[in-house]
C-alpha cells in the first residue's frame, strides 16, 4: 500500500484538455503518459509537458520502464516540425524532450535529435530547451550531433545506483553513462542527471552515484521515488519517507550540485523550468 504522501489527485481542466488535443491532433507521444508518470495531471493542468521523440518503441528493456517494445518503425521525418508546432500551440517557455533508446539507427537518432531542437527554436525563438537523451551506446559523434544544435541543458539520466545496473539496467554500462555527461559537461553544456531510489538501493551508494556525478561537473541531479507501472516489472522495494529526500537535497547542495529536486514524486523533468532558473 502506497504511503499518503504518494498519493496524487488526479484532475481535468481546461489547459490538461488543450494540452491533450494538441498532443492527439499531431500524433506526438509524451513520456507523461508512455512512462505513466504521477505527475501527469498537475503538469499538463500547468501546461507543462515531456514530449517523447522517435516513436514509442524501445530497442531497450529496462526492467523499471514503462515504454514498450515491439515493431520499430522508422523515424517520421515530420516529427521535428510537429514537435515545434506543438510547443507554439502548448506556449511553452520551457520545452523538455526526450526519447526512446534507438539502437538499431545507426546515430541512435541523433541527427533527428537535432533537427528537433532546430525545429523548436525556429518556430519558438524565445523558448528554451532542455533534452533528456539516450547514451547513443557512448558514440561521441552522436552527442556533438546534438550539442551542435545548442540545447540549453543537456540530460542523461544514471537511474539507478552502480550495484542494481545489471538488474535494472542491463543493457546499459554505469560508467558509459557518466562518460556522456562527461562528454557533454567538456563540450560546454549545461548537464543535468536523474535517479529513482526504492529499488533496493542504500543511502551510501545513493551518495557515492552522486559524488561520481559531481566528479564529473554535473550540474543539476534530480532524485524520486521508484514506483513499478506493471506487475512484470521491478518491484518496489521499500517507499523512501520524504526526510530521505531532503537529506539527499542537503548533501546534493553541499557537494556542489547548482540545483537539486529531491521528493518522492519528483521526475527528471518535473519543474524542470524552475531547477534551470536555479542553477
Amino acid at each position: 500500500m502506497k504511503p499518503d504522501w504518494l498519493k496524487v489527485k488526479y484532475t481535468v481542466n481546461e489547459d490538461f484538455k488543450a494540452l491533450r488535443e494538441i498532443v492527439r491532433q499531431y500524433d506526438l507521444h509524451t513520456v507523461c503518459e508512455e512512462a505513466r508518470c504521477p505527475n501527469q495531471g498537475e503538469c499538463w493542468r500547468r501546461r507543462a509537458a515531456t514530449l517523447m521523440i522517435l516513436g514509442d518503441v524501445c530497442t531497450r528493456n529496462c526492467r523499471f520502464c514503462a515504454v514498450g517494445n515491439g515493431k520499430l518503425l522508422p523515424p517520421d521525418s515530420n516529427e521535428p516540425k510537429k514537435v515545434g508546432k506543438a510547443v507554439k500551440l502548448m506556449g511553452l517557455k520551457y520545452a523538455v524532450i526526450t526519447s526512446v533508446t534507438r539502437d538499431d539507427l545507426p546515430d541512435g537518432g541523433a541527427m533527428h535529435w537535432a533537427e528537433t531542437i532546430r525545429e523548436i527554436r525556429g518556430q519558438n525563438p524565445d523558448c528554451k530547451i532542455e533534452v533528456l537523451i539516450p547514451d547513443f551506446q557512448g558514440d561521441v559523434e552522436a552527442l556533438e550531433t546534438v550539442l551542435g544544435a545548442k540545447p540549453d541543458v543537456l540530460g542523461h539520466n544514471l537511474e539507478t545506483v552502480k550495484y542494481l545496473y545489471s538488474q535494472a539496467r542491463p543493457q546499459a554500462d554505469y560508467q558509459q553513462s557518466l562518460g556522456v555527461l562527461k562528454n557533454a559537461k567538456q563540450r560546454g553544456a549545461v548537464t543535468k542527471t536523474g535517479i529513482m531510489v526504492g529499488l533496493g538501493e542504500t543511502k551510501e551508494q545513493v551518495l557515492e552515484l552522486m559524488q561520481d556525478a559531481r566528479a564529473v561537473d554535473c550540474d543539476i541531479f534530480t532524485a524520486g521515488q521508484y514506483l513499478q507501472p506493471t506487475k512484470s516489472h521491478l518491484p518496489v522495494e521499500r517507499y523512501v519517507h520524504p526526510d530521505e529526500f531532503e537529506f539527499y537535497k542537503t548533501e546534493g547542495l553541499r557537494m556542489g550540485f547548482r540545483a537539486v529536486m529531491s521528493g518522492p514524486l519528483v521526475r527528471s523533468s518535473y519543474h524542470a523550468d524552475e531547477l534551470m532558473n536555479l542553477s
